[in-house]
């Protein structure tokens, strides 16, 4: 009875998957309105200065931000349910999760390229006054911890 009963459990997971996929869907199409809203305001202003231009790079960096975020939840929805509820999901080889270790690394690598995201934003929008060596020398040693982390695993490539 009991064995059953943590056996169904697993169903519980679909919580966590629908979270997961609520906040992908939510955060991906936030960031399909802001590029409308940003192309729209950039076309009605015409606004074509150098400065404006950076701005502009920079909002679309934090915009691009948004979507990978917003991968990082559908990979989590994703992984939690090929784990959990059901590995007969059609999906590429390359995003199929067949253990807890494969899901951890896709976000990792998602991470990665996340906290790179980051980075290069604060350079395009940097004044000259903050200090970016402090945060550039951060990310580094976040993403050679992670990168570390991820070469040390049994079966990496």
């Amino acid at each position: 009875m009991l064995s059953r009963l943590l056996g169904s459990s697993r169903f519980l997971i679909i919580l966590a998957v629908l979270g997961s996929l609520l906040a992908a869907v939510t955060l991906l199409v936030y960031g399909l309105l802001e590029s409308i809203q940003l192309i729209w305001t950039t076309v009605e202003t015409g606004e074509v200065s150098r400065k404006g231009a950076k701005a502009l790079a920079l909002e679309f960096i934090e915009i691009v931000d948004l979507f990978l975020l917003g991968t990082v939840f559908y990979i989590i929805a994703l992984g939690l349910y090929e784990l959990f509820i059901s590995s007969d999901v059609s999906v590429p080889e390359w995003l199929s999760i067949k253990t807890l270790d494969d899901l951890k690394n896709k976000l990792i690598a998602v991470v990665i390229v996340v906290i790179g995201v980051l980075f290069l934003g604060q350079v395009v929008g940097w004044d000259g006054e903050r200090d970016l060596l402090g945060y550039g020398v951060g990310c580094g040693v976040v993403i050679a911890a992670l990168t570390y982390f991820l070469s040390g695993k049994p079966g990496a490539k």
